[in-house]
């Protein structure tokens, strides 16, 4: 295994067990904590099994979330991050070690996005509910978008390249900035890395351990913020783990490949409608104008 590699893989390790320490000693600080129900689990399975199969996980849990009413709007991103951190942990060990994607391109790429997390997470932390409320709205509605992408075949086609180098490597890193930010307000990266990828002429299939090795070290560093600022919520996180982490196992070691255009033409239903919801709650939360 490369050097870069390595890198990776040990800086995913001393990330996660610093996670792990921060939310055992942020339990015991809170011991009256809510526990999972078994709904949270099974989102949690549910979501890292389509997660592991590449349909992605944040949008459809922010939907199931909004679609049974709970937890706040105000805490579905930190819950995000902080709960399905165990499933990326996992996906970021089977699928770096399995695609050959070019190691420093690898590691630059969760670098760059992991930079853009810890300064997003920072940021979302502070946001008001309202603006919350907007910002997954919108962030569900894209997501949408590319589901539909995919299902129609609208993707770029990609290269054959493992590999960038020159300006396009210096665009993909500009670009992973952006989306480890982004993610802390619930937009998945695994579609517009592989659109971003595609075009700059990279092979689709490198899309996979650079989008699994993004969030197994953007998760942790942004649930780190978020757990220091108390800004997501016990059992659903927990649920998120334990059932994703199932979820993983099945869909990696035993389904392997289902008809994935159908259930992403469900997802696309339940997170559309998920998102009109979204928004439909933060235009009712205005603020009045004065006079009014």
């Amino acid at each position: 295994m490369s050097a870069p590699k390595l890198a990776l893989l040990a800086a995913l390790v001393i990330v996660n067990l610093a996670f792990v320490a921060a939310w055992v000693r942020r339990g015991r600080e809170h011991p009256n904590r809510e526990r999972p129900s078994a709904g949270d689990l099974l989102i949690g399975f549910i979501t890292d099994f389509l997660d592991a199969l590449g349909i992605g996980s944040f949008a459809p849990t922010t939907a199931l979330y909004k679609l049974r009413g709970s937890p706040p709007d105000e805490l579905i991103p930190g819950t995000l991050n902080v709960g399905h951190n165990g499933a990326a942990f996992l996906e970021t060990l089977i699928f770096t070690t399995v695609v050959a994607v070019e190691p420093v391109l690898l590691a630059s790429m969760v670098a760059s996005a992991t930079i853009g997390a810890w300064l997003g997470a920072g940021v979302v932390g502070r946001l008001p509910r309202r603006a919350i409320q907007i910002c997954m709205g919108v962030a569900l509605l894209i997501a949408a978008v590319f589901f539909s992408m995919a299902n129609l075949g609208a993707f770029p086609a990609g290269g054959t390249a493992m590999g960038l180098g020159g300006w396009r490597f210096a665009v993909a890193l500009g670009a992973n900035f952006v989306l480890g930010a982004l993610l802390s307000i619930g937009i998945g990266n695994y579609a517009p890395s592989v659109v971003l990828l595609s075009l700059l002429g990279l092979h689709p299939l490198a899309a996979f351990p650079i989008m699994m090795g993004t969030c197994g070290i953007v998760q942790p560093v942004a649930g780190l913020r978020f757990l220091k600022s108390g800004r997501f919520a016990w059992g659903p996180s927990l649920g998120l783990v334990l059932g994703g982490v199932f979820g993983v196992l099945l869909a990696v070691y035993v389904v392997k490949q289902l008809p994935l255009r159908v259930f992403r033409w469900v997802v696309i239903i339940v997170v559309t409608y998920a998102a009109v919801s979204m928004l439909r709650s933060a235009h009712a939360h205005r603020p009045s104008r004065p006079g009014r």
